[in-house]
């Protein structure tokens, strides 16, 4: 696709036979290697002295006294966000994806999905941010969706949850192929009102215990870019989950092999046992907990003192029969474990301290064992902490000491984690299934712009059980084209676009990610090599908002409005040739 660059504005008088000559005003522009014109207003009714004040004025000059009042800027709306977004979206097909001919509610829920990256707002708010009395950008003009209710919204999203399935399937064929690695992983996020039959209380991953919750799994490609989405009862444990999503990528993605990366909270013993096992053509890789570990270092099956010279090694168990385990030790990984349990010793000590001067004290003392275990399950529950501690609660008096014993154990395997996998060695090396595993990565920054950077999937106010369904699937769509706008405008971010020479710096895979020298420079100068400012993704979404289409009307009788685009700067040009859209 051609970038369109705007080359001037100029007057132009075009003779007409027999009849006074036209003067029209006109903008040239560039389409790859053509030159093209296109007329913006006719300007033959205007005065003579206007028409050579305009004149002047798009010359470069200085135009002529009270020609400014001769204008009305009627209407001012950003512009260039949606130009990059909307243009980003229909170079991707998406547009085409969601359905292959144009309908309102096809438009609707285009109009949904970039709103949802611009500005994230409840149904009501976007749909008044379409209405021509009340646009926010020129998003509802581009899309012809000004008249949009909310109501036109809620049944745009019943329409696109209809069709959930079939978008899903075309978006795992053009991302996924047969053998390929899908990351899978699960959050929950809260509810507004107690009607939604999926709200449950669950555990809040958002510190909202008070609150109904939802879960929701989402699947994506090695490289983070997701392709189906599913939601779940609010109670519902992630393991629960990982039957429907097998099913979903061997039935109706067609795929006879996979290999599954899960977390080790998601890839139980029970799970692995009874669904992945069974079935032919599907590989996992996981993480072992730490009972499992200690296991086998009691069983002698590691090594700890292997570790002095090396971080990484693939070893087998009995205990794991047909499986590679790979033990990996992280340095950095275990003084930071180190640190943060002794915080929370010191943090637990400290409220323990209250409780026994509470009971020591001379007036009012904390009494009976009931009361004094109620206070102190309390604490120890909060910074979980039991196991580290010995405590001694009587009638009337409470003591601790710190389990030493227990805490060297645990210190032990300070930075230690070890990968469980199904994956052959000669389809996949201990490294490379290290890097895999390390993958999942990418789900939970999806997560992150889902919940609170850039999306707000949170909280959700929709009652139906498939309307809260069709507004996670639409906050997925969303981030599709969020991953992609990053991965194009990378070279503008703070993002690290240059891995591979990040990767050449890791002295190993287990040790922690670097950054490339490229991301470095443009961390300490805030600028890009071309001399241009670096940008968050949402810092550059609004410096695109700056550019703003503007309707303009002459003061003159009969003549019409025309819309003209505020001139981009360097950096817009440069993010619209990256994203290889026309403003």
């Amino acid at each position: 696709m051609y970038v369109v660059q705007c080359v001037a504005m100029y007057v132009e008088k075009v003779p007409n036979r027999n009849s006074p000559p036209a003067i029209l005003l006109r903008e040239s522009y560039r389409e790859g290697k053509r030159v093209l014109k296109r007329t913006l207003a006719n300007l033959s009714d205007w005065p003579t002295h206007l028409v050579e004040g305009l004149r002047t004025l798009l010359q470069g000059g200085t135009a002529i006294k009270h020609f400014e009042e001769s204008f009305d800027i009627v209407r001012s709306l950003p512009h260039g966000h949606v130009a990059a977004v909307l243009g980003t979206l229909r170079k991707l097909g998406l547009e085409k994806l969601i359905a292959p001919k144009r309908s309102p509610e096809r438009d609707r829920v285009v109009a949904m999905i970039v709103a949802r990256l611009l500005d994230p707002r409840s149904k009501l708010a976007t749909a008044r941010g379409f209405g021509e009395e009340s646009a926010a950008t020129s998003l509802g003009k581009a899309l012809e969706v000004e008249s949009a209710q909310a109501e036109d919204l809620y049944a745009a999203m019943d329409w696109l949850r209809a069709r959930q399935g079939e978008i899903e399937r075309k978006l795992a064929e053009q991302h996924l192929h047969d053998g390929a690695l899908v990351l899978y992983d699960v959050s929950s996020t809260y509810f507004e009102g107690q009607c939604c039959p999926l709200a449950r209380l669950g555990y809040s991953r958002d510190g909202k215990r008070d609150k109904l919750q939802i879960v929701f799994g989402l699947l994506c490609n090695r490289e983070g870019c997701p392709f189906a989405v599913e939601v779940f009862e609010g109670n519902t444990a992630d393991p629960k989950t990982l039957g429907a999503q097998i099913e979903k990528l061997r039935t109706r993605f067609g795929l006879r092999r996979i290999v599954l990366v899960g977390d080790r909270g998601m890839m139980t013993e029970a799970r692995i046992r009874e669904e992945l096992k069974p079935l032919e053509g599907v590989d996992w890789i996981t993480a072992l907990r730490a009972p499992a570990i200690r296991a086998l270092v009691e069983a002698k099956d590691i090594q700890l003192s292997i570790f002095d010279a090396q971080d990484l090694a693939e070893i087998t168990s009995s205990a794991y029969p047909a499986e590679r385990l790979i033990v990996c030790k992280n340095p950095l990984l275990a003084e930071a474990r180190a640190q943060q349990r002794e915080s929370l010793l010191q943090a637990t000590e400290r409220e323990l301290n209250q409780i026994v001067a509470a009971t020591q004290r001379g007036q009012r003392a904390l009494k009976g064992q009931g009361r004094i275990g109620l206070r102190v399950g309390k604490v120890i529950g909060r910074f979980k902490m039991a196991k580290h501690f010995k405590l001694a609660i009587s009638e009337e008096r409470f003591a601790y000491e710190r389990d030493m014993q227990r805490i060297h154990e645990e210190a032990a395997l300070d930075g230690l984690y070890v990968l469980r996998t199904s994956v052959p060695k000669e389809m996949l090396e201990s490294a490379e299934t290290v890097r895999a595993y390390k993958d999942l990565a990418h789900v939970e920054r999806a997560f992150r712009s889902f919940k609170s950077v850039d999306l707000k999937v949170r909280p959700i106010y929709h009652y139906l059980a498939d309307r809260v369904r069709a507004h996670v699937f639409l906050c997925m769509l969303a981030y599709y084209l969020e991953w992609h706008l990053r991965k194009t405008l990378a070279p503008l971010l703070f993002d690290d676009d240059d891995k591979p020479s990040a990767d050449k710096q890791r002295a190993s895979i287990v040790a922690p990610a670097k950054v490339s020298p490229k991301a470095e420079q443009k961390a300490d100068t805030r600028r890009t090599e071309d001399g241009l400012p670096v940008h968050s993704f949402q810092t550059l979404l609004a410096d695109l908002a700056t550019i703003t289409k503007n309707r303009i009307q002459p003061k003159l009788q009969g003549a019409a409005p025309f819309d003209q685009i505020t001139r981009s700067t360097a950096l817009q040009r440069h993010a619209f040739k990256l994203l290889g859209v026309k403003v």
